[in-house]
């Protein structure tokens, strides 16, 4: 595992929690192993292309930073950004408690609590990991929606910290897609995928409560200029104007 995981902030890989049924907790295990076997199986495969706005984050690995997406990206974007050491926050719920052991096998660790339970407990540890430098991320519809709707967490944080906010979307061209209220994306193997990454936003320390909307709609304005890039353009992945990323060896 990498040093960067192992921290205050990640849970052990202990026992799942009695407060699911058995029947849960056996599917839960089942869920995990596929979940993980299945973005290391088909993520080497993605064929993927990263875009930037103009003022958008320089490198994929850049903190700090505020990041927000769509859950219905997390597969693709899990793999992207694997070992990346970024801290994420991660539901209490059922769905949360999966894909929390999920990540954690890819680099990220998560900080428990969601825009319903726990939210002050958990945005206090993402802003202690700001501040040690760390990048912080909101799947940002989640844990259950209303999807491509923005929730406020990310603005206050990035206020009370000083760190800037970025977003980004990710699009695949051949994707199982789920009928669930995420719309989430499974990609096919050997897809083409664009990553559009859009400017930063900083939100001033003396940003008063009257203005956080507007920072907000920011933020959602953003995101859905990064959904339409992205889908307008994933037929162009590959192409000169859209080459294949090729991460920098360390």
């Amino acid at each position: 595992m990498p040093e960067a995981v192992i921290d205050e902030f990640s849970a052990t890989e202990g026992p799942i929690s009695r407060r699911f049924t058995l029947k849960q907790r056996i599917v839960l295990r089942i869920l995990i192993f596929l979940g993980r076997s299945f973005i290391r199986l088909i993520g080497p495969t993605l064929r993927v292309s990263v875009s930037r706005e103009e003022g958008a984050q320089e490198t994929l690995d850049q903190r700090p930073t505020v990041a927000s997406f769509w859950h219905a990206c997390q597969i693709p974007a899990t793999y992207v950004f694997r070992d990346m050491g970024i801290r994420v926050m991660s539901s209490n719920s059922y769905d949360g408690e999966y894909m929390g052991r999920i990540i954690r096998k890819f680099g990220f660790v998560p900080v428990k609590g969601s825009s319903s339970r726990n939210a002050v407990r958990a945005l206090l540890g993402l802003r202690r990991a700001l501040d040690e430098g760390w990048t912080v991320a909101f799947t940002l519809d989640g844990p259950r929606g209303p999807r491509y709707k923005v929730k406020p967490g990310p603005v206050a944080l990035a206020r009370s910290s000083g760190v800037p906010m970025t977003m980004f979307h990710m699009a695949v061209d051949k994707a199982w897609v789920l009928n669930t209220w995420d719309r989430l994306m499974i990609p096919m193997p050997f897809s083409r995928a664009l990553l559009r990454i859009g400017r930063l936003i900083h939100v001033p320390a003396e940003t008063g409560d009257a203005e956080l909307p507007r920072y907000e709609a920011e933020l959602q304005a953003a995101l859905d200029r990064c959904v339409e890039f992205a889908e307008a353009n994933i037929k162009k992945v590959g192409t000169s104007e859209f080459p294949y990323y090729r991460p920098e060896k360390s």
